[in-house]
């Protein structure tokens, strides 16, 4: 279903696909290829689950609403039995978040309606909801007891904060002056997408689900949060924490912790050294299963799955032997495996786990939630019968919902953008074999071709780089990747050294050693697509976010392979990035052999400002301005050092955006919008 605003603006759509670019047609008028306006278009389903009889699956519907440019998410379910596919709770209100009671007669979740979001029941026998909190703050991490009569959260508590001042004199009546000084103490006191951070910490809340007034079971100026877990007996709940004040200085550390619901009790259970996160209680009751990373100081580290025995305390290491990072995961009905997802060469993949550490690999590929970019990502859910479902990994569409039954049958239970997309010609996306030429190794990628794609013609190319640095891009659906197809370049991507779902080898080999050798990797790529024999190589660029404007930045100074260049979102002098970022202590320990102030002669020689005088490349600079993980003050020192050089460059700032550049459809268009019309700019057009 699209958003019911949607369809009131056929007009607008008609306008904005008239205006946005040369869209291929047929003889009828109408287009055939993918162009911006389509952005709205998109759907993906999230958060499925089973109801306890495994008969329904219950999921999240998020769509693109052109009105308030933001997704809208409604609540819908699908009968295994009979087939139908009906709105559960679908209006104008968002509903997200949402936890299945396990009766199965409830459903918790959380709804916009009114404004600020807010915890809501609602019940499958009177088709009724009811609001149970009025908070300040947006419950987070909800989570029902085993009799469905009670819902933990976890919930930002406020404290205040004396002023360090408190001799100002009080304005006359009348006066107007200006506003109070804001007075900060603390570690961490601002992130990326949440701004400035008021005084106060996440702590543990308790509701009886027939509503009443939410009691606090935990304290202390450090957060109290993550995913919980009630005991069998619903007297207590697990969580994990970092309980010290100086949290913030020791961003892997958190142990795994039990509070009495009756006393508020807090008891530590696990005391190892590296954080433990997710505990997830067995369904029998008797074991604890969560994740836990040794921590070596890398800057990648893959955790491993782990099981306490609660009654002995012993704890087995399952998955050690694996060499991925693990994802989500689930208890079998029977307490005696589980299933996991994991990182695997650009895919998420799903596993089972016996309590000896045997993993069975399960032939189920999961994905299709990254719309803009093409990393991993996906969800799943294991139902009490043993059937799994999740979100399906499509190069040429975002996800679906398939179902992989015990026996191995898998079957697709939603076609969501088959309306938006079936009547397109979509860039077809192969794998691209690379070695790399700096020691031989065998890097993934992938190759997109324009719509109406000939081989013997030529066309520009387009090397997309992702961030992280420690991340994966895969086969997937993207729009951006898409978007840029439709315009009639070849795009290709790739996962070169330091990328995740490898190894930790693999991705260690820019440990303290970031820009090197991937670029190497990332050249490769290209030499890689120019050997197919169909690129036109006066027309070459390269683009990238986060560790992929690094990369960019870090590339346009060794070559001036490329006509043009657009560097997103970048880190360009190492030294300001570590004491300008918002997680400025988790990178000065783990990305960083030394304080900034220590090691800056090592930093330099990876900024990429440290190049700035090698390039003649034309480059625009596009970050967003409330971006607080890699700062704006990162891409302006690189404009001006450019600007001051006579290069041509250009600089895109886009108001209100954090680090995720393209969180809204519109901001996706203006992305790719602003690099497509940059690369026109500078584009050869001597063979059209």
């Amino acid at each position: 279903m699209r958003n019911q605003r949607i369809a009131l603006t056929a007009a607008t759509l008609t306008m904005v696909t008239a205006l946005s670019g040369s869209a291929l047609a047929n003889e009828t008028g109408l287009p055939t290829t993918l162009d911006y306006a389509d952005t709205f278009n998109l759907e993906y389903p999230a958060s499925p689950q089973f109801t306890p009889d495994g008969n329904h699956v219950i999921y999240e519907r998020r769509a693109m609403d052109i009105m308030t440019d933001r997704t809208h998410t409604s609540v819908w379910q699908i009968d295994l039995d009979k087939g139908t596919h009906r709105p559960l709770m679908a209006g104008n209100d968002n509903v997200f978040s949402t936890v299945l009671s396990p009766d199965g007669n409830k459903l918790a979740y959380l709804s916009d309606e009114g404004g600020k979001p807010q915890l809501y029941v609602y019940y499958f026998d009177t088709q009724h909801a009811a609001r149970l909190t009025n908070t300040e703050y947006t419950p987070g991490n909800i989570t029902w007891s085993h009799d469905s009569k009670t819902l933990a959260f976890t919930l930002f508590t406020p404290v205040s904060a004396p002023p360090l001042f408190k001799d100002m004199p009080a304005p006359p009546k009348g006066a107007k002056w200006a506003d109070t000084a804001t007075y900060i103490e603390k570690t961490s006191y601002r992130f990326d997408g949440a701004g400035y951070l008021p005084d106060g910490y996440n702590q543990i809340y308790v509701l009886g689900v027939d509503g009443g007034t939410p009691r606090q079971l935990t304290t202390g100026k450090y957060p109290n949060s993550g995913t919980l877990a009630f005991s069998m007996d619903n007297r207590s709940l697990y969580f994990a924490a970092q309980r010290d004040e100086n949290y913030s200085l020791a961003p892997l550390v958190s142990d795994i912790y039990q509070v009495d619901i009756a006393t508020a009790t807090v008891t530590q259970v696990t005391d190892i050294a590296g954080p433990e996160s997710r505990p997830t209680l067995s369904p029998d009751g008797k074991k604890l299963a969560f994740t836990q990373l040794n921590d070596r100081k890398l800057s990648y580290q893959n955790a491993d799955l782990v099981v306490m025995d609660l009654k002995s305390g012993n704890m087995t290491r399952l998955t050690t032997g694996l060499d991925r990072s693990i994802d989500a995961f689930s208890w079998s009905a029977n307490s005696k495996s589980l299933v996991f997802s994991y990182l695997d060469k650009g895919n998420t993949r799903l596993a089972r786990v016996n309590l000896e550490g045997e993993i069975q690999a399960l032939d189920v590929t999961i994905g299709g939630q990254s719309l803009g970019r093409p990393y991993t990502s996906g969800e799943f859910a294991l139902s009490k019968q043993g059937d799994i479902v999740y979100t399906q990994a499509n190069s040429m569409r975002p996800a679906d919902l398939m179902l992989f039954g015990k026996k191995g049958k898998k079957t697709q239970l939603t076609h969501l953008n088959d309306d938006a997309l079936d009547h397109l010609t979509l860039a077809k996306v192969e794998p691209l074999s690379v070695t790399s030429s700096f020691d031989q190794r065998e890097i993934d990628a992938w190759i997109a071709y324009p719509p109406g794609f000939d081989a013997s013609k030529t066309y520009p190319l387009i090397l997309e780089i992702h961030g992280g640095p420690h991340a994966a891009y895969g086969p997937h659906f993207s729009m951006e990747i898409q978007l840029m197809a439709a315009k009639g370049y070849v795009v290709v991507w790739s996962n070169p050294r330091g990328s995740s779902s490898y190894g930790e080898d693999f991705g260690n080999l820019i440990h303290h050693n970031y820009p090197s050798e991937d670029y190497n990797d990332l050249m490769d790529v290209v030499d890689s697509a120019i050997a197919k024999g169909f690129i036109d190589t006066d027309n070459l660029f390269i683009t990238g976010g986060s560790g992929g404007g690094v990369l960019t930045a870090w590339s346009v100074g060794k070559t001036d392979r490329f006509a043009a260049a657009v560097v997103a979102k970048p880190v360009i002098n190492w030294v300001s990035f570590a004491l300008t970022a918002d997680a400025y202590p988790f990178f000065s320990q783990y990305w960083m052999d030394g304080m900034p102030w220590d090691v800056a002669d090592k930093l330099w020689k990876r900024s990429p400002l440290s190049l700035v005088g090698n390039v003649k490349t034309p480059t625009m600079l596009l970050t967003g301005e409330a971006d607080y993980r890699t700062p704006i003050s990162e891409s302006e020192q690189f404009y001006q050092a450019l600007r001051l050089q006579g290069v041509d460059a250009a600089m895109v700032r886009i108001p209100g955006a954090s680090h995720g550049i393209a969180s809204r459809p519109s901001r996706l268009i203006q992305k790719v919008g602003n690099i497509l019309a940059w690369f026109e700019r500078y584009k050869s057009k001597d063979d059209e």
